[in-house]
């Protein structure tokens, strides 16, 4: 097809004005690689100045003339109002949603999946709500604050943060005293080591001068209400039970594909049983970020974090979202912030990524025998316990350049579309599954020959048994003891802990499921078969004498296991280190050099976080 009159989009040199026909054809310049001839393809198809709606209507009939005006009009009337008609299609979705709802409701109520939606639907619009009028909410504060003077305002916050101290502590030993001190006195020595895993951070704080006390109290604070709620009653101990069965049962539906792919194959059981899970949630949190959903779920916790504590919008998203997703995966949220934060903010940053798990890794852990609600509660409590440990080991001496309107410039996901953002989380899992499966090996290797080697010294002199987990049981027997462990498990806790510490909680884990099921097989033995006095410890080991087993590392009681729970709960290892440098570098390389002299503190802040946590789940632990 010949190419009709060329139009000239700049003033000719005889004059013609831009946007006329020239009559005459423009010679093609050899030096604009627009214009270079391409075999197969017309000159206008090739240049990038080519636009279908300035294309001729000698060029084409009537139908088309016909299709293509009606095109650009749908097009610029979809360009002049996108706003509102987004608005109406939500406006539609929402009411249609109501009008369902509102039948299954009235259809079947009382079961399960009622209570499911409703749960779901309220959850929902919670969030809808906090997302659309939070700046509504705020404007009447800041508004009653513009009517006094900067002291006067001064004056009246001091005095209702004094308040607000007082009704607190009040309330705290309240709880203390009725749910704690009188039904289970033996719990408050998890109140003593909490103090003094305070104490220790305080006095190895980089300016202990300086540490702002409010964040610490706070995050503490929350830490205890919600457990008081968790493990102290039983709609709570409930409620989240019901929300761990969920997500289990959410995350089993990574069965169906891998059982249609890999069969019932040995490898299934683990390298894709539990594997498969990470693949699934990863590309469900893909999912969820490119429409948006997470940046706005984040942002309701990160907004109450930031009100309760005090702390930054940037540092309070990041804490947030780390209940969510992994160590490197949350910083992306907050990527427009990370170049010029301070290094108090920094550093809790890395913290929140050390004391918290990745949300792919659930299924894993349950697949462990580990209860679903106590790594959810868990990884939720850690928050604002990594942002107050943060704030008292390294607190801010600088002067930070965040604001309140940071909140609404989260990072976007950069997908096109939906399927792409689905693809891009599961192959975003290659590297998370890879990088689970060789430090299982690399670390169960070494492990093992460490403690060949460990063996063979202790063979030397006589001792049987010599290795790195015996090692770990004593050092570390006082962070289990201050943790509320009874003392009869102390040592296993503290092997659970080292493990956890210079290996990676994935191996903990591992080794807490070979006591969960030792503790099954016990029970089974004394209340299933009535063997109560039929069996008695050998050391560490539990002999069962009418099964002729031995359950070598024994087993620990329920309360050990919900402490050993939460202390484990969290990326703070040695070989995290180096994962969450790299990739906070790559996305602020400034920052490298702070980063670097951070990185060591942050993974001991976010240990000490994951024990204050510990800490308070042993002082309320409640066996229901």
């Amino acid at each position: 097809m010949n190419a009709g009159p060329t139009q000239i989009s700049h003033q000719a040199a005889d004059g013609t004005e831009e946007g006329q026909d020239n009559p005459t054809h423009a010679t093609p310049s050899t030096d604009s690689p627009a214009n270079t001839p391409t075999f197969g393809m017309s000159h206008r198809n090739n240049s990038p100045e080519y636009d279908p709606e300035n294309q001729k209507d000698e060029d084409m009939n009537c139908c088309q003339i016909g299709i293509t005006s009606a095109q650009s009009k749908v097009i610029a009337f979809h360009k002049e109002h996108t706003t509102w008609i987004w608005k109406s299609i939500a406006i539609v979705a929402f009411l249609l949603y109501v009008a369902y709802f509102g039948y299954a409701m009235h259809w079947q109520f009382g079961d399960e999946g009622s209570i499911r939606l409703l749960v779901g639907t309220i959850f929902g619009v919670f969030l809808i709500v906090m997302n659309l009028v939070w700046d509504s909410i705020k404007a009447p504060f800041e508004a009653c604050g513009c009517l006094f003077s900067n002291t006067d305002v001064a004056i009246r916050m001091k005095i209702l943060r004094w308040v607000m101290y007082v009704l607190c502590l009040v309330a705290m030993i309240a709880i203390l005293v009725n749910e704690v001190a009188i039904p289970t006195p033996d719990n408050l020595i998890s109140l003593a080591g909490l103090a003094a895993f305070i104490i220790l951070c305080f006095i190895s704080s980089t300016n202990p001068g300086k540490v702002d006390w409010h964040p610490v109290f706070w995050g503490l604070a929350l830490q205890f209400f919600f457990a008081a709620i968790i493990l102290r009653r039983q709609w709570g101990y409930d409620g989240f039970k019901w929300l761990g069965d969920r997500v289990t049962e959410f995350l089993a539906h990574t069965d169906v594909a891998s059982k249609f792919v890999f069969d019932n194959t040995e490898a299934y059981v683990f390298a894709f049983a539990i594997m498969a899970v990470v693949t699934f949630f990863s590309a469900f949190i893909s999912t969820m970020y490119y429409l948006g959903v997470m940046q706005a779920v984040v942002r309701v916790p990160g907004r109450f974090l930031s009100f309760c504590l005090g702390t930054t919008p940037a540092e309070s998203l990041n804490a947030a979202a780390n209940i969510f997703i992994g160590m490197a995966e949350a910083p992306l949220l907050i990527k427009p912030f990370l170049e010029t934060m301070t290094v108090s903010e920094l550093h809790a940053v890395m913290t929140g990524g050390f004391a918290t798990i990745a949300g792919g890794l659930f299924g894993a852990y349950i697949g462990f025998g580990v209860p679903a609600n106590h790594l959810l509660s868990a990884s939720i409590m850690s928050a604002p316990a990594a942002l107050a440990i943060s704030k008292l080991m390294c607190p801010e001496t600088e002067v930070t350049t965040a604001s309140s309107h940071d909140y609404g410039k989260t990072m976007k996901g950069k997908e096109r579309n939906l399927i792409e953002a689905a693809s891009e989380g599961a192959s975003t899992s290659i590297s998370l599954i890879a990088n689970i499966v060789v430090n299982l090996i690399a670390f169960l290797s070494l492990l093992s020959f460490v403690n060949a080697t460990l063996n063979w010294f202790g063979d030397r002199v006589g001792v049987e048994g010599f290795t790195f987990e015996l090692i770990c049981s004593y050092l570390l027997y006082p962070v289990a003891l201050f943790m509320g462990t009874q003392p009869s498990d102390c040592r296993r806790v503290a092997e659970l802990v080292g493990v956890k510490t210079f290996t990676n909680e994935f191996i903990a884990y591992k080794s807490l499921q070979e006591l969960l099921q030792n503790r099954q097989t016990f029970l089974n033995y004394t209340q299933n078969y009535g063997y109560e006095d039929k069996w008695y410890w050998d050391g560490q080991a539990a002999v069962l004498t009418q099964w002729n087993m031995t359950l070598k590392r024994g087993f620990m009681e329920e309360r050990s296991e919900v402490i050993s729970t939460y202390a484990l709960c969290g990326f703070s290892n040695f070989g995290s280190m180096g994962i969450l440098l790299g990739g906070l570098s790559a996305l602020a390389p400034s920052r490298k050099k702070d980063l670097s002299s951070l990185v060591l503190r942050a993974m001991i802040a976010g240990n000490i976080a994951c024990f204050t946590t510990a800490c308070i789940a042993g002082l309320f632990y409640k066996e229901f």
